[in-house]
C-alpha cells in the first residue's frame, strides 16, 4: 500500500518539513531584507546598504514606482514574506490533503510575490538606468521559493479535482473536514 502522505502519482510528499524548511527559511531571510529596505524607505534609517551599484539602490527605492502604493512596495515584501513563513508553518505532512487551503494560501503567497520581484527587477534597469543589490537578493529569493512551493499547491489542486470528480463537498475538503478525506483516493 502506498504511503497515504504521498500524493496519489507522486514520487515524494511536497508537504514534508524537509520540503518546507527550506521555504520557511528562505522566507525569513527575504523577510529581514524586505523588512530592511522598508525602514529605508520610511525613513527611518538614513542610508542602504550597497556593496556593487553605488548609489543605485537610493535610485531605485526612492522611484516612482515605488511610491505607487500608500506604503512602500518593500512594506509590501516583508509582508509577503512573514505570509510565506507562517503559511509555510502550518500543518503536517500531510497538509496537503487535510488543510488545501493553507497550501493554497501559501501558493498564492508565494508565487505573485515572485511575479513581482521579476516585474520589479526588469523595471531596474530598464526605468532607471539602476541597478539595487538588496532588491535582486530578494527577488533571487522570491523566484527560489517558487518551485518547492506551487509543488505542493498542485498535489493540493489534484487532490481537490479528485474530490470533486467523486462528488463529494469540494467546500468541505477546502476546509479540511475529516469526514471528507475517508471518501477520497
Amino acid at each position: 500500500m502506498a504511503d497515504k502522505h504521498i500524493p496519489p502519482g507522486w514520487d515524494y510528499n511536497p508537504a514534508t518539513w524537509p520540503q518546507r524548511i527550506p521555504i520557511i527559511i528562505l522566507a525569513l531571510v527575504g523577510l529581514g531584507v524586505a523588512t530592511y529596505l522598508s525602514l529605508f524607505q520610511l525613513h527611518v534609517i538614513p542610508t542602504v546598504w550597497e556593496p556593487f551599484f553605488g548609489n543605485d539602490s537610493r535610485k531605485i527605492l526612492t522611484s516612482s514606482v515605488s511610491k505607487v502604493l500608500p506604503i512602500p512596495d518593500a512594506a509590501l515584501g516583508a509582508l509577503g514574506y512573514l505570509t510565506d513563513a507562517v503559511a509555510g508553518l502550518i500543518g503536517g505532512d500531510n497538509r496537503w490533503r487535510t488543510m488545501p487551503w493553507i497550501v493554497i494560501v501559501f501558493g498564492l503567497a508565494v508565487g505573485p510575490l515572485g511575479m513581482v520581484s521579476i516585474l520589479l527587477v526588469i523595471l531596474q534597469p530598464v526605468m532607471f538606468d539602476a541597478w539595487c543589490t538588496l532588491c535582486l537578493t530578494s527577488a533571487a529569493i522570491s523566484l527560489i521559493m517558487i518551485g518547492p512551493a506551487m509543488d505542493e499547491m498542485l498535489a493540493s489542486l489534484q487532490y481537490m479535482k479528485r474530490v470533486k470528480d467523486a462528488n463529494v463537498s469540494t467546500w468541505k475538503a477546502f476546509w479540511g473536514y475529516k469526514s471528507v478525506q475517508g471518501k477520497v483516493e
